[in-house]
């Protein structure tokens, strides 16, 4: 089997199983569906970057996510203080297995409407530090775009971790965590593209627009649960313009992205 069908294959699996949780969640059902997800953004980044790259990213993004949520857990660093509960299943350390996953899915996704928003092409490769800053910073706030509806909905519907100190200043929610998902999902976007100067991506395989259309599905599906079930309701409409108009413009981009010769050939 082909990566690219692999990676569809686990698309179809995470998207059935966000169907399913949006009819009630569960442990399991949480579990699953970060695997899922996981496996999905690692198998479409070995096949859009190539399996080194895509290695190495997952390898700094779980790393590093978990020992920032370590840290938060623990001693309050980054996200405010809060404490695990056993909602989202076995931890290492004081963390859920599932956390550092999601750190590595989120910022992924987040690279690559980064660059077709700006670029109009999946991964822009080595890049002058300018360009990198500015693209790390935008995938940060596409990872927090996600977090504004996801956090009050994991703490206020599912109750996965609880907020030991809050300052009321997001439905409850301490304002010090969106600056904290901010800074770690900057640091490990910045540090994979820094990687790429000694070591440029190279697709695993020629890559066809329905490839590079996964990560923005994955968006899109964790979008529309959001806008339909997020919690506070309030939430609801700020996950339509938070996500709404960053996936618009990726599309757009992916739309342009598609026509070129590159990637025609590649859907060949």
């Amino acid at each position: 089997m082909t990566l690219s069908r692999i990676t569809f294959v686990l698309l179809a699996l995470a998207a059935g199983i966000l169907l399913v949780r949006g009819l009630g969640d569960t442990t399991g059902l949480l579990i699953a569906g970060s695997i899922a997800m996981f496996a999905c953004c690692l198998s479409s980044a070995a096949h859009v970057l190539g399996a080194r790259a895509a290695l190495r990213f997952a390898l700094i993004a779980v790393v590093l996510g978990w020992a920032a949520e370590e840290m938060g857990s623990r001693y309050g660093w980054f996200f405010g203080s809060y404490t695990y509960t056993e909602v989202l299943g076995p931890r290492v350390g004081s963390v859920p297995f599932v956390i550092p996953l999601m750190w590595f899915a989120l910022t992924y996704i987040g690279y690559v409407i980064a660059n077709l928003m700006v670029w109009q092409v999946p991964s822009d490769g080595a890049a002058p530090l300018g360009q990198t800053l500015v693209q790390s910073l935008l995938a940060a706030m596409i990872v927090t775009a996600y977090d504004l509806g996801a956090d009050p909905y994991m703490v206020f519907k599912l109750k996965a971790w609880i907020m030991t100190k809050t300052d009321g200043g997001w439905f409850g929610e301490t304002l010090q965590g969106f600056a904290g998902w901010m800074f770690v999902s900057f640091v490990i976007v910045f540090l994979f593209r820094l990687g790429l100067k000694s070591r440029p991506p190279v697709p695993g395989a020629p890559v066809a627009p329905r490839d590079i259309a996964v990560p923005l599905a994955i968006y899109a599906g964790n979008l529309l649960f959001q806008a339909l079930l997020g919690v506070p309701v309030e939430t609801r409409a700020i996950a339509i313009f938070a996500m709404g108009i960053p996936l618009l413009a990726a599309l757009c981009g992916w739309s342009r992205w598609k026509t070129t010769p590159a990637a025609l050939a590649g859907s060949a």
